[in-house]
């Protein structure tokens, strides 16, 4: 059955806008700055550790595609304690055929994190958009670790995490400080989230004990 041509430009400007909105996640995710420890505790609502369940991708009633996460979480180290926490993060897994005909290719911006049920990860998540919901992790990429056989492992080079930071270090374990001087890109993820776990519960950031180097 033909369109009419009141459907048709509809259907142009939908997908102009669209496009228009992949713009700036792209240009975002393309210019995002090395992340260390202090911007991704400074700039996470919730911190958990926790196994991804499902992945799941749709379009809400607003039209905004998204991929939503489920995840089983073991730890909590900030925010509100659950045993599941869902979200949903901009963009779709893979391009949807529509019922018109025509194909949506508003897929996850490159530069954000990806998720794969059965994954063990270490999330540093921000807050959710206020009129659409939707988050993700801080720094994209960065704020989201995984955990293969005690390793953490990230899309971006964990040495930027200990970067250009200053430390009081009297206040923290020998554990901590040995972390915090160990020039690697391979962490022992017992030992990270033991860092972040002290230093939420001291708020090392909030109190300046951890912060940006001058």
């Amino acid at each position: 059955m033909k369109r009419s041509l009141f459907q048709k430009v509809c259907a142009r400007r939908w997908c102009a806008l669209v496009a228009g909105a992949l713009l700036p996640f792209a240009t975002i995710a393309s210019t995002v700055a090395p992340n260390n420890v202090v911007h991704l505790l400074d700039g996470a609502q919730d911190i958990v550790v926790g196994r991804v369940s499902t992945v799941e991708d749709g379009i809400d009633a607003r039209g905004v595609p998204y991929t939503e996460v489920k995840l089983a979480v073991g730890e909590t180290l900030r925010g509100a304690k659950t045993e599941t926490l869902v979200f949903r993060q901009f963009g779709l897994t893979k391009p949807r055929k529509m019922a018109n005909g025509r194909t949506l290719y508003a897929v996850r911006p490159n530069g954000w994190p990806e998720y794969h049920a059965g994954e063990r990860v270490l999330l540093f998540l921000t807050p959710p958009a206020k009129h659409t919901g939707l988050r993700t992790t801080v720094g994209l990429e960065q704020g989201k670790f995984t955990i293969t056989n005690n390793r953490l492992q990230s899309a971006n080079s964990e040495g930027a995490l200990f970067d250009s930071i200053v430390a009081t270090t009297g206040a923290m374990s020998a554990e901590d400080r040995r972390l915090l001087d160990s020039a690697t890109h391979d962490f022992d993820a017992n030992a990270m989230i033991a860092f972040v776990r002290h230093a939420v519960a001291q708020r090392w950031v909030e109190t300046g004990r951890l912060r940006h180097a001058p």
